[in-house]
């Protein structure tokens, strides 16, 4: 079934007032950083926290009375979870909500919150995929995250709003799971403005678009992923005939950079995204020359992430930009040796977070030590500059690879 304009403008209609019309907005520092002309399309400011709401209030609300009576059932990482959950519990829709083991506790809480049943299960979306079986033997009506025409239609307003906020697109760019969003937002640019390219992102672990359309011929790695809002093994089998048809490209993005894009974005926009939200601006980061003098226009799906895997992964980006160092400096094993070498890094700006003495292993020697600094520095060119201090006071030091990191 063919997903058209006249389905996304009827959704449209159905969702007006209930969901945010989000701002789409020019960003000037992300656009003099990547040399290409950037538009932030906020889905993270809905008020689940993600643009998945519009899709499961679309489907919801095409429900007869028998089935509103016995109630609906979905799968979900989190995000369609939770405007499942909460659209439902607005329309007094009885919902039980299935997700992996693997989720963020912060997306089990919130969709608790809702007032929906939750329930874990499995290690992934297909595991807990298994279950669904079960509930719709008991009459409930189930609700798939991106495999429905309804669903797509309501991830297409996205599209219409892209449309009339902003100005003609060169290209946007759209994260890819099961493949729903960027399935309705292709179809309203097919219509309105066929010039845009619709250009869709996965990380390197989850390729399962771009392997499906024969864009990327790389492996199918799987696992634990930053990105998990789009961690699917499968495409719908709807988005992805969509895609075939109307997408002009799949990108496949390394999960550091993705890293990279979250970073970026809270700190220069001040806005929080999860991995699967920031994947569109990643793809511009890896791909600079593609984008290079174009206007883009980036749907920052969702925010909802772990403050554990936050603190991580920002901590990660200050290793990758070399404003956070370990450094290795050998010095005689005797008293009042480290504290030249530390006086020499606190003059520099450096802000030393941890320090360790190594006395057996790595080159030591029975008089002298190795002193491993962890160091915060205000600014990445600032780590050449202590290394050379540290070398002109005689400190034979060294930066301690961070391949963790990378």
């Amino acid at each position: 079934m063919d997903v058209t304009l006249a389905d996304v403008e009827t959704a449209a209609r159905r969702l007006d007032g209930a969901v945010l019309r989000t701002p789409f907005l020019h960003s000037q520092t992300l656009s003099q950083l990547t040399g290409a002309e950037i538009w932030l399309k906020f889905e993270n400011l809905q008020f689940t926290g993600s643009f998945k709401e519009r899709g499961a209030l679309n489907r919801l609300l095409t429900l007869g009375p028998d089935a509103r009576r016995r109630g609906v059932v979905t799968v979900s990482a989190g995000n369609h979870a939770q405007g499942v959950a909460l659209h439902a519990r607005k329309l007094g829709i009885p919902a039980a909500i299935l997700m992996p083991e693997s989720t963020p506790t912060v997306k089990i809480k919130r969709t608790e919150s809702f007032g929906a049943t939750v329930r874990l299960v499995g290690r992934d979306f297909d595991e807990a995929s298994a279950s669904v079986a079960e509930f719709v033997r008991q009459g409930l009506t189930f609700i798939h995250p991106f495999d429905d025409p309804e669903i797509i239609a309501g991830q297409g307003t996205i599209g219409l709003e892209l449309i009339a906020q902003g100005p003609t697109l060169d290209a946007v760019l759209v994260s890819v799971g099961g493949g729903g969003m960027i399935a309705g937002i292709a179809s309203v640019f097919a219509a309105l403005s066929p010039e845009t390219q619709v250009i869709g992102v996965e990380s390197e672990l989850y390729p399962s678009m771009a392997r499906a359309t024969n864009r990327f011929n790389g492996p199918f790695v799987g696992g634990a992923t930053i990105a998990e809002g789009i961690a699917v093994a499968r495409p719908g089998v709807l988005p992805l005939e969509h895609v075939q048809r109307l997408v002009d490209d799949i990108l496949v993005v390394p999960e550091a950079v993705i890293e990279d894009a979250v970073a970026l974005l809270l700190q220069i926009e001040k806005t929080l995204c999860e991995g699967a939200g920031a994947a569109g601006l990643a793809a511009v980061l890896a791909h600079p020359e593609r984008f290079r003098g174009k206007r883009i226009g980036l749907v920052l799906s969702g925010g909802n992430i772990d403050m554990r895997v936050l603190t991580a992964m920002l901590q990660r980006h200050l290793v990758r930009s070399g404003q956070l160092v370990r450094l290795r400096v050998p010095m005689l094993d005797n008293a009042g040796s480290l504290g030249p070498a530390a006086s020499i890094i606190g003059d520099m700006g450096g802000n030393i977070l941890e320090v360790t003495h190594d006395r057996i292993f790595d080159g030591a020697s029975a008089r002298s030590a190795n002193a491993v600094f962890t160091v915060e520095l205000p600014d990445s060119e600032r780590n050449g500059l202590v290394l050379k201090a540290l070398h002109e006071a005689g400190f034979a030091a060294a930066v301690v690879a961070a391949h963790a990191a990378e």
